[in-house]
């Protein structure tokens, strides 16, 4: 019987970032908006930083532009926006280095 090898660390590194960025949206989103805003966006985001959706990047990119396009219909706190980018740029660091 085999075992699965454990990734690399750069490649832990980079869905920790991944992971943190969602949480850090998340955080800025529970702090900035209201009702129901909130609970929408809260239902995306813990769907797109779910560990189901790491492992399905085109889930992730799904549950990404649906967020995105949420906070653009929404009058939304520039910290929710600063967070949503960092999300952004880091799925898709996360996609160059993982060559998804």
């Amino acid at each position: 019987m085999s075992f699965q090898q454990e990734p690399t660390g750069y490649e832990k590194t980079i869905l920790s970032d991944l992971q943190g960025a969602w949480s850090n949206l998340r955080d800025a989103v529970v702090k900035h908006c209201n009702p129901p805003d909130l609970g929408r966006l809260l239902f995306h985001i813990d769907e797109g930083m779910s560990w189901e959706s790491v492992r399905d990047f085109d889930k992730m990119k799904q549950t990404l532009l649906l967020v995105e396009n949420i906070v653009l219909q929404t009058d939304v706190h520039e910290d929710v926006t600063f967070w949503l980018t960092d999300v952004r740029v880091c799925f898709e660091d996360a996609c160059n280095e993982l060559s998804v």
